[in-house]
This record gives C-alpha cells, sequence and structure tokens, in this order.
C-alpha cells in the first residue's frame, strides 16, 4: 500500500474578542452579500445585535428561527426549503453547532439544488460529493464548544432510521467567524459543560489519531479525505485546545460572568475545530453517532426540554475515557502528552483516561446507562459504530467489534 505523503490545512478567518460580533454587517459586506438568510433559534438572545450590524451596512436580512437543537433530516430540509425561497446571497448563523449545520445545509442547497438525503454520508444517503463552492457564510457561535465554525462537517439525526450521520466537504466551511465571548455570558452550566467537553474530546482524539503518514494515498487529489490523520500543524491547534480545556473549562462553567473563562472555551472550541477538521477524530465520535440517535429516552438539564436527546459532548466523551485506555499503546508518548496538557501529573495507560474521568465526575456527566443504554443495547450500539467507517480508519489502533463493545460496556 502505498502510503500518504501529503497534508493540506484550510482554516475559517476567525476574528475573536469581546465586542468583536459589532462588526458582523463589515465583515458580510466584505464577503460581497446585499441579502441575508440569518439562521437561528428563538432562544438565541442576541439576534437584535447582529440585525442592527447588518442593517448598518445596508444588507437586507430575512430571518429563520426554526433551527432545531440536534438537527433531523427534515428540520435541515425545512430549513433548505425556505432558504430557496428567500433569494439570498449569502448566510449568517447565530447560534450553537445546530443553528451553524443548519446554515451549512441550506446554503449547500441553494447553492446546488437537490434533496439533501442525496449529500449526505454514504451508506445512509447518497453520498453525492459537493460540485463547487457555496456562497459566503459568516458563522457566528454563541457557545463554548463545537467549533462548527472552523469545520466542514453538517451532523444530523434520521430518527426513523435510528442513526445520526452527517454531510461533510470541504466546501462547508464557514467563509468567516466572529466568535465573541460576551454571546456565551448567559448559557446555562450544563450548557457550557457539554460543549467544552466536545471541546476537549475533538482536541484528544485529533492530536491522537492516526498520523497522515500511516494512511493509504489516495488515488487522485478529489478523493483525498476531510480528516487526514494527525500532522503537524493540525497539532498545534489541538495541543492548544485540550490546554485550554484543562485550564479553564470548570471555570467556565461555574461562573457565567466568567467572560475570560469562557472566551477561552469559546477560542479553544474554534482551534479544536481547526484541529480535528485536518486531523479528524475516531472512536468516541463514531460510538457518539449511535449513543445519540439509537434511543431518545434522556431530557439533558438546562437544554430546551421540548424533545428528549442526548447533546452531541455528552454523547462523545461518555466512552473517551475507555476508548483511549484502548488506544494507548499505539502511541504512548502522545497518550501522555495529551494527558498532562489537561493538568495531569500521571503516566502511563491510566493517564489520560482518569483525567478526564476526574473532569466528568466534576460536571456530573451521566455514564451510558444513565443515557439509557444496558447491556443488551451492545450490538445495535456496535453496529452503529461500526457504519461511521469514515471516522474509524482514524484510529490509531485498528479496532474490531469485540473492541468497540469492550469500550462500550466499559462506559455503561
Amino acid at each position: 500500500m502505498a502510503r500518504e505523503s501529503i497534508f493540506t490545512l484550510e482554516a475559517t478567518p476567525i476574528k475573536f474578542g469581546p465586542g468583536s460580533v459589532e462588526d458582523a454587517g463589515w465583515e458580510l459586506q466584505r464577503l460581497g452579500v446585499s441579502r441575508a438568510l440569518l439562521v437561528t433559534d428563538p432562544r438565541i438572545p442576541h439576534i437584535d445585535r447582529v440585525c442592527a450590524s447588518l442593517g448598518g451596512a445596508g444588507i437586507a436580512v430575512v430571518i429563520y428561527d426554526r433551527s432545531r437543537v440536534e438537527p433531523t433530516l427534515d428540520s435541515l430540509q425545512d430549513a433548505a426549503d425556505f432558504a430557496l425561497q428567500a433569494h439570498v446571497d449569502g448566510f449568517v448563523s447565530v447560534g450553537g453547532g445546530s443553528s451553524i449545520d443548519t446554515a451549512k445545509v441550506a446554503n449547500l442547497i441553494v447553492s446546488h439544488p437537490a434533496p439533501v438525503m442525496d449529500y449526505v454520508n454514504a451508506p445512509v444517503g447518497g453520498g453525492v460529493a459537493v460540485p463547487g463552492p457555496l456562497k459566503p457564510h459568516l458563522a457566528i457561535p454563541t457557545t463554548c464548544g463545537t467549533g462548527s465554525e472552523a469545520t466542514t462537517v453538517a451532523v444530523l439525526d434520521i430518527p426513523e432510521k435510528r442513526v445520526k450521520t452527517g454531510i461533510s466537504h470541504r466546501y462547508l466551511r464557514p467563509s468567516q467567524a466572529i466568535v465573541d465571548p460576551s454571546l456565551a455570558t448567559s448559557l446555562p452550566p450544563e450548557v457550557v459543560a457539554s460543549a467544552g467537553l466536545d471541546v476537549i474530546c475533538h482536541a484528544a482524539e485529533s492530536y491522537l489519531s492516526l498520523p497522515y503518514t500511516e494512511r493509504e494515498r489516495p488515488p487522485s487529489p478529489d478523493k483525498r479525505p476531510p480528516y487526514q490523520g494527525a500532522n503537524p500543524v493540525a497539532d498545534v491547534w489541538s495541543s492548544k485546545a485540550l490546554e485550554y480545556g484543562g485550564r479553564f473549562l470548570r471555570r467556565a462553567v461555574a461562573s457565567g460572568e466568567d467572560v475570560e473563562a469562557r472566551g477561552a472555551m469559546m477560542l479553544a472550541a474554534s482551534m479544536a475545530g481547526v484541529g480535528f477538521g485536518s486531523a479528524g477524530v475516531h472512536i468516541p465520535h463514531a460510538c457518539a453517532y449511535p449513543i445519540a440517535g439509537l434511543k431518545h429516552a434522556y431530557t439533558p438539564p438546562g437544554y430546551p426540554d421540548d424533545h428528549p436527546f442526548v447533546p452531541h459532548g455528552i454523547s462523545v466523551i461518555v466512552t473517551a475515557p475507555a476508548a483511549f485506555r484502548f488506544t494507548y499503546e499505539a502511541d504512548p508518548e502522545r497518550h501522555e502528552a495529551a494527558a498532562a496538557l489537561l493538568g495531569s501529573h500521571a503516566s502511563g495507560r491510566d493517564a489520560l483516561p482518569d483525567v478526564l474521568s476526574a473532569l466528568m465526575a466534576d460536571l456530573d456527566v451521566p455514564t451510558l446507562s444513565q443515557l439509557g443504554y444496558d447491556q443488551g443495547d451492545i450490538p445495535a450500539l456496535v453496529e452503529g459504530a461500526r457504519a461511521q467507517a469514515r471516522l474509524l480508519v482514524g484510529s490509531p489502533r485498528e479496532v474490531s467489534d469485540e473492541d468497540l463493545a469492550s469500550i462500550l460496556r466499559a462506559s455503561l
């Protein structure tokens, strides 16, 4: 097998700092937008500030405020259909990863009309490659977590198939992001905890992913996947995100008035997004898809209670200690380095799992069994994780079905 020798690093331009949201109109005008679809949900309290900035720049605004926490195929299709009728030449998303992902998909369908399912990753969807660039998209996150403003993926749930999947392509990456810490001060602590744990898992998985030089060389440049494996530049972003997570997440959860801590976690989310957008994620995220998709029995505190769901950060972190204990032998030095970045002074196989478990305990993270799963669900969870082959190929250690079952059992 010919080994890869090339990696590519692409990153969303990011403007960071308190008050930076006031530049939204200037940034969108710079991108050539005259009529924008603003994608958000009705619970976001900062829309007036964004609209005032856009209006001040002479940009007409059409608002879509029905983005759903944990988007579904139906909710994304609804947003796409709305966008097609709005006749816009650009997008601005305001909210968490759900709003940003909804804007990504609406932009995709406006730019290259087709049913959303056509673009969903195979084998669940059609796996059609995005044929060309999209319209300008300004992403304004209001949470401390997903890093969607810096990534090439949009995640969705298909409840009737009991599966969670996504659309992934380099053209989905937003054109510009504004990361303003003042937008995160009102977030409930549970939302900050879940989002922050997602940051840490993004950073750890990308830092520990299979090195790009150990991947198979693609037959042509267009076949090179967005997730390329650990590489020196992605390591810089991922390691700094881990450091910030270890230093600031507990503080960010403890107080909404701690603008420094919440701002640091917002910046860490963007940094981790750049890191995993290049290197990729693997076992915890592969397990997270069926954990979030197979059962809808958990009502998370701090989130809207209109439908039960497992927040993404919880679904990824719940198996992380067991997953990283499994991958340790692939590169002990890097696993111990990741633990040290999170504040651990220990060494050995348990260093990273233990520092993660301590953080999870401090933040009251539920176990897999508390999310509604038991031993009888393990085969279905394994099957769902195995379906995420595009993620599992990034594991630094080859993982069998029995390995996945062991990781999931250890997480109950």
